[in-house]
C-alpha cells in the first residue's frame, strides 16, 4: 500500500519545516547580519555555514520527510533515524556554529556549570550510550513511541547528550579541549563498545519485541504522533504489515544491523580525522628546530 494515503502534511511535516527554516534564518542573521553587535564575534566562515545548513536539511529529512513516517511503519527506518540523528547531525552542529558563538554559550553563568559536568568524557559517554540502550528496552520504548510528550523530552534529551557526547572530540575551543589524539582514539572505540549491546539485543533477539510494531491498537496509538487524527479515522489500517514485506523479526533484526554499521561508519571517518590531525600536528616543525635545521651551527 502506497504511503500517500496518509497526506502531504503526514509526509512532509511542513510545520517542521518552517521550524527548521527558521532555525537557520536566525543562524545566519546572529552569524552574518548582528555580527558586528558582538565585540568578541568572528566572521563565519563557509565550512562553518556549510555545516550548519548541511545539519539542517540532514534534520530535516529525517524528522519531516516520508522516511519520518516510515519510521512509523517499519523498524530499520526508525533506525536510520535514530542513526542519523544522534551520531550525523549533532557534530555537524558542533562544528557549525562559530567558536565566539559557543563561548558565549558555554560561560553564561546559568549554563558553565551544567556544560562543564556534562561534557567531561566518562560522563558523557556513559549518559549518552546508556539513555540510548534504556530507550531500546521494550517497556520504554513502547511508552514513549506512543506518547508525545515523553517521545518529544526523551528525544529532545538524547539530542543534547549526543552534543556532550561528541563536544570533547570535535568541538574547537582551545580552552576546552578535554582530550588529545590517543585519548580521543580511545574514547570513539569506548563509545562503539558501549553501543554494541543494545544493537545485540535487538539483532539477535528470536521474537519481536516492541508492541508498537506488533500490536495493531499500540502501532495505531504510535501513529498519531505525525499522522492527524482525522486522516487516521477515515482509513481502514490493520497494521505495519500492509507497508513492510518483510516480516517483523527480520525488519527487528536489519534495524539492528543498519544502527551498528552506520555507527562503523561514521566513528571510522572521526577516527580518520583524528588519526590526521594527530599526524599533521606531530610533523609540524616549530620555529626553533627549522632553524636549528638551517643553520646547524647553532648546535653546540
Amino acid at each position: 500500500m502506497s504511503l500517500e494515503i496518509f497526506g502531504f502534511r503526514a509526509l512532509w511535516s511542513p510545520y517542521f519545516f518552517l521550524f527548521v527554516a527558521v532555525i537557520l534564518a536566525g543562524y545566519f542573521m546572529l552569524t552574518v547580519k548582528y555580527r558586528g553587535k558582538f565585540n568578541d564575534s568572528e566572521p563565519l566562515t563557509k565550512r562553518q555555514g556549510v555545516f550548519f545548513t548541511i545539519a539542517m536539511i540532514v534534520l530535516y529529512a529525517i524528522k519531516g520527510s516520508p522516511l519520518d513516517l516510515m519510521g512509523h511503519l517499519m523498524f530499520y527506518a526508525h533506525m536510520i533515524q535514530m542513526a542519523i540523528l544522534y551520531l550525523v547531525v549533532p557534530p555537524l552542529v558542533v562544528m557549525g556554529i562559530p567558536q565566539w558563538v559557543w563561548r558565549r554559550v558555554v560561560n553564561h553563568k546559568a549554563i558553565k556549570p551544567v556544560f562543564s559536568i556534562f561534557t567531561k568524557p566518562l560522563i558523557a559517554i556513559i549518559l549518552f550510550n546508556g539513555v540510548f540502550s534504556i530507550y531500546h528496552i521494550p517497556d520504554v520504548f513502547d511508552v514513549v513511541k506512543t506518547d508525545m510528550m515523553f517521545h518529544t523530552v526523551y528525544t529532545s534529551g538524547l539530542f543534547l547528550l549526543a552534543i556532550f557526547m561528541w563536544w570533547p572530540t570535535i568541538n574547537e575551543l582551545p580552552e576546552m579541549e578535554s582530550l588529545d589524539g590517543l585519548k580521543k582514539v580511545g574514547y570513539i572505540f569506548a563509545n562503539g563498545v558501549l553501543l554494541t549491546p543494545a544493537c545485540a539485543l535487538i539483532i539477535f533477539a528470536d521474537t519481536p519485541m516492541y508492541s508498537t510494531y506488533s500490536d495493531p491498537n499500540a502501532w495505531a496509538q504510535a501513529l498519531q504522533l505525525c499522522v492527524p487524527s482525522a486522516t487516521l479515522a477515515s482509513l481502514n489500517l490493520s497494521g505495519p504489515e500492509m507497508f513492510n514485506s518483510m516480516s517483523l523479526i527480520h525488519d527487528q533484526q536489519l534495524g539492528g544491523v543498519i544502527m551498528k554499521i552506520i555507527q562503523e561508519i561514521v566513528y571510522g571517518f572521526i577516527l580518520a580525522q583524528i588519526f590526521y590531525a594527530w599526524y599533521k600536528k606531530e610533523q609540524e616543525i616549530t620555529p626553533s628546530e627549522e632553524e636549528t635545521i638551517l643553520n646547524p651551527h647553532l648546535v653546540k
